[in-house]
């Protein structure tokens, strides 16, 4: 009988991973790991209502159940990693980092130590013979965070409910009782969760007040510090007057400079050619020219791209429509149909 440590992280999820393992004949057993120690408002430690799930869960499927720490781990490899690159005005993605370093580098060495043949977790994913490919529910579909996975790991990792819908997943744990069955997703920063973000993240970096200005240097207005805004954002930024609303088009960080301009489709909101850095693959990189589909953001609809060249650890890319809001050290993840290629940084674009 193979064994498959199940990822629990006290969702519906994971809930329903193990349910589908156990029934499919495995030894399974759960593992819960905790990476952030804060309490919420109430003062109650999130993390602990979520391993008292993870215990209700395991006990009405008849499965032990472990505990690991790695909030060490998480703090010196994704969160310090995160405030750094909010310090240089960037956009990151903890979650790409956190199941690359984490989930499936701490949390997966852990799981063979425990003696699996298999690590599980429920990401809406699927593996075909060693290669990832998007899950079944496109508007659940993990995929784009786990474009750094390479193919001697994803041998030895299961996506047990990557060919269901999430309603499906809901209906299954309701039927088997699943404690589980009904509470919501988890959202916000990986393993933080749902914050605001300002008195939050200033905690961690001391911003100064800057000025908003437009491309030709005309200043409209005053920022909080230019890392609390994105490329593209509109809401938040506190700025009046007549005419269209404004948007974030470009941050200039040695001046602490936030550039804004007004209309949703101004011409500096779009971008037709990018570069990536930090390039991996799931299998073997493609012969260039390749043409394939891509996203720039989760949820974001795949869009025709041709990669043009790589240097070294560098790939230049060049979309069939020009693309807006292409936002530097967010990831592009690279797709032929439901296969999942592999992905990069998209690289800061020059200041002048």
């Amino acid at each position: 009988m193979k064994t498959v440590v199940v990822g629990m992280s006290g969702g519906v999820d994971s809930s329903v991973s193990a349910l589908l393992l156990k029934q499919a004949g495995y030894r399974v057993i759960g593992l819960f790991m905790k990476n952030w120690e804060e309490k919420d408002e109430r003062g109650v430690c999130t993390s602990t209502k979520d391993y008292e799930d993870v215990v209700k869960v395991c006990e009405t499927l008849d499965i032990p159940y472990y505990s690991v720490n790695f909030v060490k781990e998480y703090w010196d490899h994704v969160f310090t990693h995160f405030v750094e690159e909010l310090k240089l005005g960037y956009t990151p993605n903890p979650d790409i980092l956190c199941n690359r370093e984490i989930k499936f580098k701490c949390f997966f060495e852990k799981a063979l130590q425990l003696g699996a043949d298999y690590l599980a977790t429920g990401h809406y994913c699927q593996i075909q013979g060693g290669t990832l490919l998007k899950g079944l529910d496109p508007l659940k579909d993990q995929s784009y965070f786990l474009y750094t996975l390479k193919n001697e790991v994803l041998e030895k990792v299961l996506f047990p409910i990557g060919h269901l819908e999430k309603t499906a997943v809901r209906a299954l744990a309701r039927d088997h009782g699943i404690p589980t069955a009904e509470k919501k997703d988890s959202t916000g920063i990986c393993f933080i969760g749902k914050r605001d973000f300002k008195p939050f993240i200033s905690q961690y970096i001391s911003y100064q007040k800057g000025n908003f200005e437009t491309l030709n240097g005309t200043i409209v207005g005053r920022h909080d510090g230019a890392a609390y805004y994105t490329l593209g954002q509109r809401k938040g930024l506190g700025v009046g007057g007549p005419g269209e609303a404004w948007f974030v088009v470009a941050k200039d960080i040695p001046r602490n400079v936030v550039v804004i301009e007004q209309g949703s489709d101004h011409p500096a909101l779009y971008k037709q050619y990018l570069e990536a850095t930090d390039i991996t693959w799931v299998g073997a990189p493609p012969e260039l020219p390749f043409s394939c589909r891509a996203k720039i953001r989760y949820r974001q609809a795949d869009q025709a791209c041709t990669i043009t060249k790589i240097e070294g650890d560098r790939l230049f890319v060049s979309f069939d429509q020009p693309q807006r809001s292409v936002t530097p050290r967010q990831s592009i993840v690279f797709y032929q149909g439901p296969l999942c290629l592999g992905g990069g940084m998209i690289a800061p674009f020059p200041t002048s």
